[in-house]
């Protein structure tokens, strides 16, 4: 946890406890900036450097005029700084520094503050699972063209968040292995776009949720007090966020208490029963469905997420929900009330069976915009933008990608980017070549906003 001081009327400083004093002579950026915690109002901008130094952002909506700063006079290599009194909806451009000298600005150092809660507007999200293997034997190309693949297929249209599906850095969460797999392989959309992450398995391996300690935990800065909207939880482990009409709610699927009434889904439900935005996003690491690298009719945590979180979900109106951990790419019909293994999925589960396509069976249509109880969501397995293990990997367990609830599931590397405008949402599976393999539409509350016909390709394989 990051104690929050005053500074100024206008600007809060986070910082972490200063290190012992040094020379400032060589001071440099050796990892950052990135950007945290991202409100209509606020934002927190964060970068390490190699040697102590006092921390100064200079900010303001001119590049050639930073007309505002925040800064604080003692010194330390983690620097945190909440910059306030921000407008909504508004590109700011900052620099980086010390009372010193500017240590670094460039055309990615800009950022878009969050519109207000409610607010119906074009959003884009990226989308991550399983991304971390740029310190793994063999896969730092896998997940630069997946990276590369993406930053193409946007190049002309602003990333307004992204999220991380946990196992962001392999193989235990080391502070270097977040280096290599995070901060060094997203430098940009870092620089300019705020990150969400939930923890993984692999995440793990160098953080402990019960005492908020560990590398995850020291490296971002997440909403404990409902921040950024949605109630607060208190803990880093597990929070919510609103941006514009989503509400975005982040889960721990790894090592918070799963159990019915335990503390992460009695938040679960309380924070949806609060919310009023029109869509609700759920992203944790461990899938309710899945049958690629990993078996959801066996696994603990993945069973566990689909008895005890599902309902909750459902009930509280969930219309998407991503996951990763399977190394593969699986999409689901839109379902509701399935809790059991596969083989108890029935017909009447299945709330539409088509392909959500708008040139194919149609959109996923949901009569209630906004909070729609038991109207179906869309469970996605989102685990292949850094590797794939599957049918092709001879010393991997491997599944079939043949879970009854699943539409598409393909052993393809990529991302998601999901396109959301007032009651419509488009998904998107993006390979590590560009290809769009998967796609989908849902509306809500009506007719939806307009219609733009795909000309995207989907493959065969594997498609229901």
């Amino acid at each position: 946890m990051i104690p929050s001081l005053s500074s100024s009327n206008t600007f809060r400083l986070l910082a972490l406890i200063p290190l012992a004093a040094a020379s400032v002579s060589a001071q440099q950026i050796v990892r950052g900036p990135y950007l945290q915690q991202g409100t209509p109002n606020s934002v927190v901008v964060r970068w390490r450097t190699d040697v102590p130094t006092d921390t100064a952002v200079k900010f303001g909506q001119n590049p050639a005029a930073l007309d505002r700063e925040a800064k604080t006079k003692w010194k330390t290599t983690e620097h945190v700084m909440m910059l306030e009194g921000l407008t909504p909806s508004t590109k700011y451009h900052y620099a980086i520094g010390n009372a010193e000298k500017t240590l670094l600005a460039d055309a990615n150092t800009r950022f878009v503050t969050s519109p207000p809660p409610g607010t119906r507007q074009p959003i884009r999200t990226w989308v991550l699972g399983d991304a971390g293997t740029a310190s793994a034997k063999g896969n730092e190309g896998l997940q630069a063209k997946v990276r590369d693949a993406y930053y193409k297929y946007s190049s002309n249209r602003h990333t307004d968040l992204w999220l991380m599906l946990g196992d962001n850095a392999y193989s235990t969460g080391t502070d270097a292995e977040h280096q290599i797999a995070v901060f060094d392989m997203y430098r940009d959309m870092l620089k300019k776009s705020v990150l969400w992450p939930t923890l993984g398995n692999h995440d793990a391996g160098s953080a402990a949720s019960v005492t908020q300690s560990g590398v995850y935990y020291d490296i971002f800065t997440l909403p404990t007090q409902g921040q950024a909207g949605g109630l607060m939880s208190g803990t880093e482990s597990y929070y919510s966020f609103d941006f514009g009409n989503i509400h975005y709610v982040c889960l721990n699927s790894q090592d918070a208490d799963r159990s019915p009434n335990g503390a992460m889904l009695t938040w679960l439900k309380n924070d949806l029963a609060s919310t009023k935005q029109d869509w609700i996003i759920a992203f944790f690491h461990h899938p309710p469905y899945t049958k690629g690298s990993h078996d959801s009719n066996t696994e603990k945590q993945l069973v566990e997420m689909r008895m005890n979180a599902l309902p909750i979900m459902e009930a509280g109106g969930v219309d998407l929900c991503l996951t990763g951990h399977s190394h593969s790419y699986e999409r689901s019909f839109l379902i509701d009330g399935h809790y059991g293994t596969q083989d108890t999925l029935t017909a009447k589960m299945k709330i539409n069976a088509g392909d959500g396509r708008l040139d194919g069976k149609g959109a996923y249509k949901k009569a209630t915009l906004g909070t729609g109880v038991h109207e179906g969501a869309v469970y996605i397995v989102a685990g292949s933008s850094g590797k794939i293990t599957g049918e092709s990997d001879k010393n991997k367990a491997r599944g079939f990608l043949d879970h009854p609830a699943m539409l598409v599931s393909l052993y393809r590397l990529g991302s998601m980017v999901l396109d959301v405008d007032g009651n419509r949402l488009d998904a998107t599976f993006l390979s590590e070549e560009g290809e769009r393999l998967d796609y989908f539409t849902m509306i809500k509350g009506g007719d939806m906003k307009r219609a733009t016909p795909s000309s995207a390709r989907v493959p065969a394989a594997k498609t229901r």
